[in-house]
């Protein structure tokens, strides 16, 4: 029998997860970009492999929560850490430990899971500060057994900090065969059983999330830093034909001096980024897919419960 396993991936922004998650699975099921909170929703990617099957959580990193969007962001984060198999903590190693890393440390050896393999990615880069996360850890450590000591009652008797200690595993990401060994290190942890997916499915991420998510990283690759946290993308209407998909989403803005800025000089933005989003939504589903884009101001949409609900941030539907 096969071996099989739900992981979640977390850590904090920007760390390298959704690349992780990418290069694991073999094809891109998570949007990257160098900013910061790219990912916003749980994606679940699928690793088919002759060991066996992993089901890979890709979750939004934990930062700074700022508003009702980044405190659901956040929570999204959190809760996929609960209730998996093994626990995948992503740390950019090419920096020096946060906060959020500490958080994470300190999580784990509060909740004391089982199976947690703690991935010290950017392997390639120079400082790589491997010493000081591990330094990190084992401050983290004690200062939750002191915390614990204090807090729980001496009888029964208190169960070891972790009940495993985390595996350690260097990779780079971003290389081709770079996350190799943070794929034998879950092998490692799974267990028996049966597979919990089809073999030939890479994702189960629902299809108006993965439209939304892929135009919304074209604009970040077009605009970088000049509004990514307040641009927004909501998929209301695919007309499928049997040769082509006919999608209109609005694209959300809080200012009306921001709508310029996502349209570009001569609607040359708003053009790039239909035509690049077209070209792999043609490639992720085998059918040619036309977008109509629509700029509309929305003030505090990352605000507005009910558009969040329609754009999948919160549990409604899709």
């Amino acid at each position: 029998m096969s071996k099989v396993a739900v992981v979640g991936i977390v850590g904090r922004t920007n760390a390298g997860k959704s690349t992780l998650v990418n290069q694991l699975v073999g094809e891109k099921v998570s949007i990257v970009s160098p900013v910061e909170q790219t990912t916003r929703n749980t994606v679940r990617g699928i690793v088919a492999d002759p060991r066996g099957q992993l089901v890979l959580l890709d979750t939004p990193g934990l930062h700074k929560a700022v508003g009702t969007l980044g405190k659901l962001l956040n929570r999204m984060a959190r809760r996929s850490s609960a209730g998996t198999d093994i626990l995948c903590v992503v740390f950019d190693a090419a920096q020096e430990p946060q906060l959020e890393d500490i958080g994470w440390m300190e999580r784990v050896a509060r909740e004391r899971p089982e199976k947690v393999v703690f991935v010290l990615n950017k392997a390639d880069k120079s400082p790589f500060y491997e010493t000081m996360f591990r330094d990190a850890w084992e401050e983290a450590r004690k200062k939750v057994e002191k915390v614990l000591e204090v807090a729980e009652p001496p009888e029964p008797p208190k169960p070891p900090l972790c009940s495993a200690a985390p595996l350690w595993v260097k990779c780079i990401a971003s290389a081709e065969g770079g996350a190799n060994p943070v794929l034998d290190a879950l092998f490692g942890f799974a267990e028996e059983g049966e597979p919990l997916f089809p073999e030939d499915i890479v994702t189960d991420y629902p299809r108006k999330l993965a439209i939304a998510d892929t135009i919304r990283e074209k604009f970040l690759a077009r605009l970088h830093q000049e509004l990514p946290h307040e641009l927004g993308i909501c998929v209301k209407k695919i007309v499928e034909d049997t040769n082509r998909w006919n999608v209109t989403a609005d694209v959300l803005v809080n200012r009306a001096s921001q709508k310029p800025i996502v349209i570009g000089r001569a609607a040359q933005t708003i053009k790039w980024v239909r035509q690049g989003a077209e070209r792999e939504l043609k490639e992720i589903f085998g059918v040619k897919v036309a977008l109509e884009l629509w700029v509309r101001v929305e003030p505090n949409w990352m605000k507005n419960e009910r558009l969040l609900t329609e754009m999948g941030y919160m549990g409604g539907e899709i």
